[in-house]
């Protein structure tokens, strides 16, 4: 996948960034070619192997269409999560790890049931809060939104998802 300066990208885990260079290297005698990417939320900078892109995830944001499936996923049934919590939170780490936003709106939503059911661990509340930092960005950021404004409508979409799951009797 080749992206240009300026373009708006999703790193796996880190979130919305965008393209500011696309640069050679010289590694270990060998000319690189590399994106030198600026993560939005942090003002951090990366730098990419091009050849490693596929590898790391590096993907363009979702697009209006993607929005609405990622909607419907919050907006879906709740299912009862894996009461072992190392098996738990290594599945939820896999999720966020493949940089899909589907993916991370599933561990984001689980957590979110989860936290309902009993205190989320200090790793799961930081994986709960890093999952809606990159749903909410992405989002906001394919909208041209307000981050705030896309938070509140999150937090809106997964609190109507759990008053419809305990009032049909699910388990919460």
């Amino acid at each position: 996948m080749d992206f240009n300066v300026g373009d708006k990208v999703i790193y796996p885990n880190q979130g919305v960034g965008v393209i500011q260079d696309v640069c050679l290297r010289s590694i270990a005698g060998r000319q690189e070619q590399f994106y030198l990417l600026k993560i939005t939320s942090n003002n951090s900078t990366v730098m990419i192997p091009v050849a490693n892109v596929d590898h790391v995830g590096l993907r363009r944001l979702c697009s209006n269409t993607q929005l609405d499936g990622l909607f419907d996923i919050l907006r879906g049934d709740f299912s009862t999560p894996n009461p072992d919590w190392k098996n738990r939170y290594k599945d939820n780490l896999e999720k966020m790890r493949t940089g899909s936003i589907f993916e991370v709106a599933e561990v984001l939503k689980n957590l979110y049931f989860l936290s309902y059911q009993k205190s989320l661990s200090f790793r799961e509340k930081k994986m709960f809060d890093r999952a809606r930092q990159l749903i909410v960005s992405e989002i906001a950021t394919v909208k041209g939104e307000d981050i705030a404004q896309i938070e509140l409508q999150v937090d809106s979409i997964l609190a109507d998802a759990y008053q419809r799951t305990a009032a049909a009797g699910g388990t919460v």
